[in-house]
């Protein structure tokens, strides 16, 4: 028995085919869109709190932990306007993951404390990790922002050579000399296999540098920097 179509039925049969097919293939291209695995999430890493100030200013007292917080939310905050999602390992002036009933009966534990970092950075899978610090050193002079880097990393080499990149342009403007990126023994970089930098903001040593990591539009400018940077890293190796 012969079966005979109508050219309208054909059309709008071969319509319905072609809409299933593109809803199937966009229905995949969301599900890789969302994939865990390729969750475009950074992690940064505000240094020192709680107990551990860290260094602190040569005239104002200014603590380290309080510069590093507040870098750290501004580069969370510009890479979170670039399309990124980001953790911070501490989210307020006390320590990474502390949880305390007062400061009178909190005990400081370095080692702990250090510790929660890494399991912030390993529950989190992130692409990158950036750890902000400011510097130290015996003499006033030294200043600049400077990148640190695991030194067995080839991954965490690229990232803080396009940071410090990015950090020179900032540092010959404001200080007329310009650092390469240098590879170090830390346990923030040394205690993940994702790629980690650690960014010396300035030297709280030096009077100069002081007085831009306590000026809002210089922070701000800085973290802008690092941002931008760290933008540039991921998408040359997502290619």
């Amino acid at each position: 028995m012969l079966i005979v179509i109508g050219k309208k039925v054909l059309w709008t049969t071969a319509i319905v085919l072609l809409v299933a097919a593109a809803l199937t293939a966009l229905g995949f291209a969301l599900a890789a869109a969302y994939s865990p695995g390729i969750r475009k999430v950074i992690v940064i890493d505000a240094g020192h709190g709680g107990a551990d100030g860290g260094v602190t200013g040569v005239n104002t007292g200014v603590t380290e932990a309080e510069i590093n917080l507040t870098v750290a939310r501004l580069v969370a905050n510009e890479l979170n306007a670039l399309g990124y999602e980001t953790v911070l390992t501490r989210n307020d002036e006390g320590e990474a993951g502390a949880v305390k009933e007062s400061e009178e009966t909190a005990l400081y534990n370095k080692r702990e404390e250090m510790q929660r970092r890494r399991d912030v950075i390993a529950a989190t899978r992130p692409l990158c990790v950036i750890s902000i610090h400011c510097n130290k050193f015996h003499s006033s002079s030294r200043r600049g922002a400077q990148v640190f880097y695991s030194a067995g990393s080839t991954e965490g080499k690229a990232l803080a050579a396009t940071v410090q990149n990015a950090l020179n342009k900032l540092n010959s403007e404001k200080t007329g000399r310009t650092y390469s990126a240098l590879g170090g023994d830390y346990y923030i970089l040394n205690c993940t296999s994702y790629p980690a930098a650690i960014v010396e903001c300035g030297f709280l040593s030096n009077p100069e540098d002081e007085k831009l990591l306590t000026d809002d539009g210089y922070r701000l400018t800085l973290a802008s920097a690092v941002a931008r940077a760290v933008n540039e890293y991921i998408s040359a190796s997502l290619k």
